[in-house]
C-alpha cells in the first residue's frame, strides 16, 4: 500500500508542475492524471489480495 501512496504522490507532483497555464499540457492533463490512476489501481488491488496461508491440517 505504501508502493501506491508514493505512486500517488508523484502523479499529484507531475501536475502540479506543468509549466501550462492553468495546468492544460502534457504533465497536467495527461501524465499525471494516468500516474495517479495507476497509483490508486496500485492501492485497489493491495487492498484485495488475499495471500495464501499455509494451513496445513493436524
Amino acid at each position: 500500500m505504501l508502493i501506491g501512496l508514493a505512486v500517488l504522490v508523484v502523479g499529484f507532483i507531475i501536475m502540479s508542475i506543468d509549466s501550462e497555464p492553468f495546468g492544460f499540457g502534457f504533465l497536467g492533463l495527461t501524465l499525471g492524471p494516468l500516474v495517479v490512476m495507476a497509483g490508486f489501481l496500485i492501492e485497489i488491488v493491495a487492498i484485495l489480495h488475499n495471500p495464501k496461508e499455509n494451513n496445513e491440517p493436524n
